[in-house]
């Protein structure tokens, strides 16, 4: 059975998030979709919210586990015997940014930990969960960028009626 790791914030999950998240569990028997919990970094959504929100939005996908990690992601790879990372590539900054760091894996896993980049299908490739979250914290409509429940869990957390953006 192979496997891979799709590893994220998803905070909050976008249809940029979605979209690697299904064409990658059409390649591989099984996909951990994994959510970083990072103490370090000020999210919108806590660990447990991230993780049931993707649970809800992935329901439908037979193949996809979701679960937590803390720290490295090449370890928590080496762990659970691992060896291939699905990263989502939106814009050529990506690309030299998600390389150095699959070069660095592969480098510190003695080659066992592979990095496939799948790129993001063009409607979503201006799409970044910082984005949504700056337009939706202005009461901007964030419903062409995330799943209706998630865009109204992210109005939520910014204390803004749905009323008007949500139908």
């Amino acid at each position: 059975m192979k496997a891979a790791i799709y590893p994220g914030s998803f905070d909050p999950v976008t249809y940029g998030h979605l979209d690697i998240i299904r064409r990658a569990a059409d390649i591989f028997d099984e996909l951990y979709v994994s959510v970083l919990n990072n103490s370090a970094k000020s999210s919108l959504f806590s660990v447990d919210e991230r993780v049931n929100m993707l649970k809800e939005v992935t329901s439908d996908i037979p193949n996809v586990r979701i679960e937590t990690f803390s720290g490295l992601t090449l370890q928590y790879a080496l762990d659970k015997g691992i060896n291939v990372l699905i990263r989502g590539l939106r814009a050529v900054t990506d690309f030299e940014y998600e390389l150095q760091i699959a070069q660095t894996n592969r480098k510190f896993s003695d080659d066992k930990v592979d990095t496939m980049f799948l790129t993001t299908s063009l409607q979503y490739a201006y799409l970044s969960s910082s984005v949504v979250k700056e337009i939706a914290s202005y009461g901007g409509d964030i419903t062409c960028s995330v799943p209706e429940k998630i865009a109204a869990r992210v109005y939520e957390k910014y204390g803004i009626d749905t009323g008007a953006i949500i139908k």
